[in-house]
């Protein structure tokens, strides 16, 4: 069966939302934890546009807060998808922040997402190949591999750390 091809552009899923009092931290800034879960929620709307299936996050590669988001601001996240493996994408959401009163912009927030599709019986299943147009998405497409190897390396680690816990968990509190 022939891969199926998807440009860029057409993983792009875009989310706009006013900062509230209740969204906000004991500084009067956005609460990470929901910037976290809308980068979360739009990522896997690009994601989905990319494979037309269910999705799964598989992580949060990183989530570099660049400049607070305050109360009254706009917030805007826009998601596209970058890379693809076999089964998996990488989706990288940009946030910006808006001060609604003086117009001013600036770049928030950046995150790189992994999502797995799946099929019917909840198994990874294949994907379509991403493809860049612009010179930024093909920059991003060109590098998407090399956070491929990272993630896999960190994965690694992971598994590791998990086994030290479990041995270690008999032994001490923590």
């Amino acid at each position: 069966m022939e891969q199926k091809i998807v440009q860029m552009k057409d993983t792009i899923a875009i989310k706009t939302s006013r900062v509230f009092p209740q969204d906000t931290n004991m500084h009067g800034t956005l609460f990470g934890g929901k910037l976290m879960a809308y980068i979360d929620d739009i990522a896997s709307i690009s994601a989905a546009k990319l494979c037309r299936a269910p999705v799964v996050t598989a992580s949060i590669d990183s989530v570099d807060f660049i400049k607070p988001i305050v109360e009254g601001d706009a917030v805007t996240l826009e998601a596209m998808v970058t890379w693809t493996g076999r089964s998996s994408m990488e989706v990288v959401v940009k946030v910006t922040s808006e001060h609604l009163l003086t117009g001013e912009k600036s770049m928030a927030a950046l995150s790189f997402l992994t999502f797995v599709a799946l099929d019917d019986n909840g198994r990874p299943k294949q994907v379509p190949k991403v493809v860049p147009q612009t010179k930024k998405e093909k920059w991003l497409n060109d590098t998407g591999e090399k956070r491929a190897q990272y993630r896999k390396s960190r994965k690694i680690q992971s598994k590791e750390l998990i086994d030290f816990f479990t041995k270690a968990s008999n032994e001490d509190q923590f």
